[in-house]
């Protein structure tokens, strides 16, 4: 149990120490929830900071169970999804919508951090399915970084498997698998939403 994003950035930037004062790592959190552990990993290991922008497609009956998700490049579906394509290409361009518009939010003043050859570590304030941080994963592989490091706090057992034979990461760190995972918020004693606002708060204040 995490008290806070506070606690569990505390505690997830003390197990990736070892990539203290390396100049090529960069910290790429998911917004929303993941700036507040970003900007304190990337503060502790002396790393940029940075976000990248996907989003989960949800199951047509219950939007909070991800059956994949999309980036404005590229989308993943989980395997033995039986949908309709009409329904996941509608989705798929709402989506994509919606991420033009906050792309626009979070780098209005700048442009993303180049990836090329860097040591890159994706930060979540935790995962359920795991689809969010691959589709972020594939996106990050394709500018060419010398290392894609997944690092949340809390996760599913039946997950971090899945993400370690990803072909495209490299390491998982992952501080809790309990077995009665329902949703992420149950492992936090604060889980406050995190808006739009607040996060590109952070990442500027970082970037100042």
């Amino acid at each position: 149990m995490f008290k806070d994003r506070i606690d569990a950035g505390l505690r997830l930037a003390d197990k990736l120490n070892a990539y203290k004062d390396n100049g090529k790592v960069v910290i790429l959190a998911i917004p929303r929830g993941g700036l507040p552990l970003g900007a304190i990993v990337a503060k502790s290991l002396n790393a940029k900071l940075d976000v990248a922008l996907s989003k989960k497609i949800g199951h047509p009956f219950n939007k909070e169970f991800a059956i994949g998700a999309v980036s404005l490049n590229n989308i993943i579906l989980d395997d033995n999804v039986e949908i309709s394509i009409g329904y996941i290409e509608k989705e798929k361009k709402r989506l994509r919508e919606k991420l033009k518009k906050r792309q626009n939010q979070y780098f209005k003043n700048r442009s993303p951090i180049a990836l090329k050859d860097k040591i890159v570590i994706i930060i979540d304030d935790g995962i359920a399915t795991g689809n969010t941080i691959r589709v972020t994963a594939q996106l990050v592989y394709d500018q060419k970084p010398e290392k894609i490091v997944i690092a949340i706090p809390v996760a599913p057992k039946s997950t971090v498997p899945k993400l370690r034979a990803a072909p495209y990461i490299d390491e998982v760190v992952c501080l809790e698998t309990p077995f009665n995972f329902q949703a992420v918020g149950q492992f936090y004693m604060d889980f406050d939403q995190v808006s739009d606002e607040e996060a590109i708060k952070i990442l500027e204040e970082f970037n100042a």
